[in-house]
């Protein structure tokens, strides 16, 4: 009996494949052992691994995104010339078995030379940069906000309940208190006279909220946590400095993004996380060329903040359709069918940034009292099928909206009958007004007004 082989046609015939690892990297340009070699992670390892790369006149390389192992040496091969195809760790699973090195990076070379591997989505240079001062922000961010639980918790074993008379103690009233207290102020009338104009409890209620126990070693580690957080802002603000000299750079280097220029939103909210002396609506315009993304509803400047540094206006050009946006943010469900029958529809799992962002937008869309095609979405879906997979869908539709805008440059126009909030209260106001002109009986001509 003959033994009967089916063969699959090469695709890339000058491939290699490499396993990246944390202290040597495992490269392979063939199935043989002679073609498998190990290389070590320092400079000097790396210009060698793409030495012998040349030799061999490899011309496209195959490799997996572990961890940040990988970026130098992709930096190498790319300065060097190689076609790099960089892939997700689970489109390269071997079969079941022994598993090592040497096998994984044959693995990778086989798939690769066979045409099965598709790249991952990298950004250009500038968004990376972007990328890693944005994310670096989002992490001190994080390190802020559980400093600032630290300081709620000393505060409460000091029995000093600023939290319930306070909605937030890092800010203009909490934050005055909680530094008289590290100075030494034990008097609860005189930390009380500190509050805010806006705050909305009295200072009576105030001082009854502020009687210390006394307790010198929950004061020292509040004294600490305080410290910790100025020193923590301070840094915020070093990298907001960063990320707006980065962004005009981009853009004094690019004529066509210059010449841009949009008015101010007044009513857009601005975030206290949001960075502070960064015009985002002139920049994000700028950036996008002409393109107003903020003139969605529900969109904020964290949200296009996400967007400009974790993909960029080329980086969303690259992609060749909304449902390939979509379906790259794990946004768009995954469709199993068999026998004509549709077996799941789950959202795959997995995150990144920017969906992130696109999901809180969506939340803060359902929010919304005022009747949109996007906040009367929502409110099906959640009818429906519950809040998170209206959040999950309407995710997906601003996806598909922003994608529209920033490839077909097309502009988002807010429905007839929404207003923002500006707006109505200038509606509001004009209603009062021709109220109590019309109560008097007043004319053009008693309120100075010439007609012509």
């Amino acid at each position: 009996m003959e033994n009967d082989s089916i063969s699959m046609k090469i695709i890339n015939p000058k491939a290699a494949g490499i396993d990246i690892g944390s202290r040597s990297h495992w490269v392979a340009i063939g199935q043989e052992d002679k073609d498998v070699r190990e290389f070590g992670v320092f400079n000097e390892d790396l210009y060698d691994l793409a030495q012998w790369l040349t030799e061999n006149q490899i011309r496209t390389i195959a490799m997996e995104s572990t961890g940040t192992y990988w970026q130098n040496l992709y930096a190498v091969l790319m300065a060097q010339g190689f076609e790099v195809i960089l892939c997700n760790g689970k489109f390269t699973k071997n079969i079941k078995g022994k598993k090592t090195d040497i096998k994984d990076c044959q693995w990778i070379q086989r798939l690769h030379s066979l045409g099965l591997l598709s790249s991952s989505f990298l950004p250009d240079v500038q968004t990376e940069q972007l990328r890693t001062y944005c994310r670096h922000r989002a992490n001190l961010l994080h390190m802020v906000a559980s400093t600032s639980k630290k300081m709620q918790k000393y505060l409460r074993l000091l029995n000093l309940r600023l939290d319930v008379v306070v909605k937030d103690i890092c800010g203009l009233t909490g934050l005055k208190i909680i530094r008289s207290i590290c100075q030494g102020e034990t008097n609860p009338r005189k930390l009380a006279e500190l509050r805010h104009f806006n705050c909305r409890r009295s200072e009576d209620e105030i001082a009854r909220a502020l009687q210390s126990n006394g307790r010198q070693d929950y004061l020292f580690a509040l004294k600490q946590e305080l410290e910790t957080y100025d020193h923590l802002q301070l840094k915020i603000s070093q990298c907001d400095i960063e990320i707006e000299q980065l962004l005009n750079q981009i853009i004094e280097n690019d004529d066509n993004k210059k010449q841009h220029c949009i008015d101010p939103k007044s009513y857009k909210r601005i975030n206290k996380n949001t960075p502070k002396n960064i015009d985002l609506n002139l920049k994000a315009y700028q950036l996008l060329e002409g393109i107003d993304l903020l003139a969605i509803e529900g969109m904020s400047y964290g949200t296009v903040l996400a967007l400009i540094s974790e993909v960029g206006l080329e980086g969303i050009k690259r992609f060749p359709s909304a449902k390939h946006f979509a379906s790259w943010l794990r946004l768009a469900p995954n469709n199993k069918i068999s026998g004509g029958k549709v077996l799941s529809s789950k959202v795959p799992k997995g995150s990144n940034r920017l969906k992130i962002a696109l999901r809180n937008a969506a939340n803060a869309i359902g929010n919304l009292k005022d009747s949109t095609p996007l906040r009367d979405f929502f409110h099906r879906v959640n009818f429906r099928k519950g809040r998170t997979s209206a959040i999950s869908a309407t995710a997906r539709k601003l996806a598909v909206i922003i994608w529209n805008m920033v490839v077909n440059n097309t502009q988002y126009i807010n429905p007839e009958g929404y207003l923002f909030l500006d707006q109505k209260r200038k509606l509001g106001l004009t209603k009062r007004i021709k109220k109590q002109i019309d109560k008097f009986g007043l004319n053009p001509e008693d309120l100075g007004f010439s007609i012509t």
